[in-house]
């Protein structure tokens, strides 16, 4: 390869058929893995690169290092990687391209159409050569009028998640932070609502071990949370163990992105994506056509104010609760966190998945009035909502029997109770949608996280004894 003549790129159409031969290849980075550790002591990354011959599929390159820094370190999906010295072979079937850390070299180019054809990062046996950037040219002025059709059925929804699934998810990033000892984490939504999980937790556990109100270990500032969504669900992504921050740089708030085969989980009832080595990062550039026809779709519900989801959860509310006010049309509890004035008051749709104190003969302060703090969960968020004085009597339509009490807060709470009035031991608990009134207070005179309280009002339970 040491001469002008054999210095050549083959399209990668081309590339594919030449099978265990060394070969020269450009293209553009479709599809971006984390690095790896493989069996012996080496890091190992897989990425998809297509080009003007071959754009439907692509070809996968396997590209192995001594070091995760040796890796390609990719900027953005859509950027150009430069291959030389790469064997195609072919496994399970498949056709694919294989750098050899002893003879191949790799150099990574921005994909904008710019006057800049000096590469980012190049590796340590990379030359460059005058007539690169000839190559360089020509896939920038391919990637302009690039349109990528993808099957939007490949990307379900969040609506559409189900835990322990490996999933792709096509998102947009809203925001990132570091989590607990360097570990980070990604907070993504595309509009829809996430199914509501079973809730596992005994009720008598929330005094010792209260419910969580969000994954992160603090919660975010309130002038930060004023700047996401109020409708739709927002997924926090974590890392799994060996991937490492640098390797995602390419995902950048405000951005759409897609995300091939990400683990689901659920932590205390609420969703959890996970980055693994196995998961990938896909090209996605501003017109993309599935991007473009959910943002059209959000725009519109984002005029309503209310999701889709949130309406089919309304018409399925069940009638255990009703308030003075169900002529108001009911908002988000992300509505409710982000408004702008206090004191607000507010009518929602959520689930009771928490209560304290417990049991009912602890609902009561030493003069004898109501005092509780229940756990209020929708598709946006979790509050803490309490119950003061007058508003429990309301709530409980004026009764103070203990049995009475337990009944209507086992309805609100998803507790399964047999025919004998005994709770059933393990049963996972569901609490059903109800309708509530809130009302937010300040419980000092400054407006900082913590201060801004909410309390029911106005609210009666009227179902059970």
């Amino acid at each position: 390869m040491g001469t002008t003549e054999h210095y050549k790129f083959l399209p990668i159409r081309d590339a594919m058929k030449s099978i265990n031969q060394k070969v020269n290849v450009m293209g553009i980075i479709f599809e971006f893995g984390f690095p790896k550790r493989t069996r012996g002591t080496d890091y190992c990354c897989t990425l998809k690169i297509i080009d003007e011959s071959h754009h439907q599929t692509g070809m996968s390159v396997n590209i192995f290092a001594e070091t995760s820094e040796g890796l390609p370190h990719v900027a953005a999906n859509g950027d150009i990687i430069q291959l030389s010295n790469v064997v195609v072979k072919t496994h399970g079937g498949e056709v694919n391209a294989v750098f050899n850390k002893k003879f191949s070299s790799f150099a990574l180019y921005s994909g904008k159409d710019t006057d800049d054809f000096v590469p980012y990062q190049v590796s340590s046996k990379f030359h460059r050569r005058d007539m690169d950037k000839n190559f360089v040219v020509k896939l920038r002025k391919w990637l302009v009028n690039f349109h990528l059709f993808e099957d939007s059925s490949n990307f379900p929804m969040l609506r559409e998640i189900k835990e322990g699934d490996c999933c792709n998810l096509a998102c947009k990033i809203l925001h990132f932070c570091e989590a607990v000892n360097d570990e980070w984490m990604f907070f993504v939504w595309d509009g829809t609502d996430a199914p509501p999980n079973s809730i596992s937790a005994k009720v008598e556990d929330e005094m010792h071990n209260p419910f969580p109100l969000h994954l992160e270990p603090t919660p975010l500032p309130r002038e930060l949370l004023c700047t996401f969504p109020t409708v739709g669900s927002i997924l926090r992504i974590t890392y799994d163990q060996g991937i490492e921050k640098n390797h995602t740089q390419i995902l950048h708030i405000d951005k759409w992105v897609k995300i091939v085969n990400m683990r689901l989980e659920v932590h205390a009832g609420l969703w959890r994506g996970v980055l693994t080595p196995y998961t990938k990062l896909r090209f996605t550039p501003n017109d993309d056509c599935l991007v473009l026809e959910r943002q059209r779709w959000l725009s519109t519900l984002l005029a309503r104010k209310i999701t889709e989801n949130i309406r089919s959860v309304i018409r399925l509310c069940f009638p255990f609760t009703e308030t003075n006010h169900d002529n108001v049309l009911p908002v988000t509890l992300m509505d409710v966190l982000t408004h702008s004035e206090v004191t607000a008051k507010f009518r929602c749709t959520a689930r009771v998945v928490a209560a304290t104190p417990w049991p009912a003969e602890k609902f009561f302060s030493p003069i004898g009035a109501y005092r509780m703090r229940l756990t209020l969960e929708d598709p946006t968020a979790r509050i803490h909502a309490y119950v003061y004085a007058e508003d429990g009597v309301t709530l409980f339509e004026g009764k103070s029997d203990n049995n009475i009490l337990t009944d209507k807060m086992n309805i609100l709470l998803g507790v399964t109770v047999c025919d004998n009035g005994t709770v059933v031991k393990r049963a996972l608990r569901n609490p059903p949608w109800v309708h509530l009134c809130l009302k937010s207070f300040y419980t000092s005179k400054h407006d900082v996280w913590g201060s801004r309280r909410y309390r029911i009002f106005d609210t009666k339970i009227v179902g059970g004894a």
